[in-house]
């Protein structure tokens, strides 16, 4: 198995899911112009990351990538016991941090697209950290007396761990919320995410 990833784009996430299967695999880090390359846009037309190649199966999605993971590597437990109650609820989550979590990002990344007049940027990141503050009061709930978002360590731990280094590089106020900070503790003292954003230049 190959990622393509982007250091520190949601596709790191996945990185860090593969070294906690303990299972050997490939990794190209690229760059945002090899992204838009012919050879890459053969993988993934457009021009994305994470991008998995699996012999002759190809794979695209962050959440999507995540679960073929899972399921490819089950001993490592990245979607819970083999239960569907467990995978279910490591499910939710991964879709808590793919469906509203990562895109209330955009607007920091580029308001632009959300707005023509650049007088009026400020305003529209502004109200993009005052929402995702109020998400990340909702992870911080359910981190009460939780190690790890779904009761236990899954996928979506690396990907909500992510959103935790775009939320410091874009000043969205994590302040008050003890349970997230220790999460992210835990996940910079991992031996396997530590081996991730090393191989990312990151760490």
């Amino acid at each position: 198995m190959k990622l393509y990833t982007k250091p520190g784009a949601c596709s790191t996430a996945d990185h860090i899911a593969l070294q906690w299967t303990g299972q050997p695999f490939d990794v190209q880090v690229m760059t945002a112009a090899e992204m838009k390359e012919p050879a890459y846009l053969a993988i993934n037309p457009t021009g994305a990351v994470p991008a998995i190649v699996d012999g002759d199966f190809v794979l695209t999605q962050n959440a999507a990538i995540m679960g073929y993971i899972a399921d490819t590597y089950p001993q490592a437990h990245l979607a819970g016991d083999g239960s569907p109650q467990q995978r279910a609820q490591a499910a939710k989550w991964l879709a808590f941090v793919n469906s509203d979590l990562h895109p209330a990002f955009h607007p920091l990344f580029g308001p632009a697209r959300f707005i023509g007049d650049q007088a009026q940027f400020d305003a529209v990141k502004d109200a993009a950290r005052r929402r995702l503050r109020g998400m990340y009061e909702t992870a911080e709930k359910q981190l009460e007396g939780r190690d790890w978002l779904a009761g236990f360590r899954s996928f979506a731990d690396p990907y909500f761990y992510i959103t935790l280094r775009w939320a410091d590089r874009t000043g969205v106020d994590l302040s008050g919320l003890p349970n997230i900070a220790a999460f992210k503790q835990r996940m910079e003292a991992d031996a396997g995410v530590q081996a991730a954003l090393k191989a990312e230049g990151l760490a």
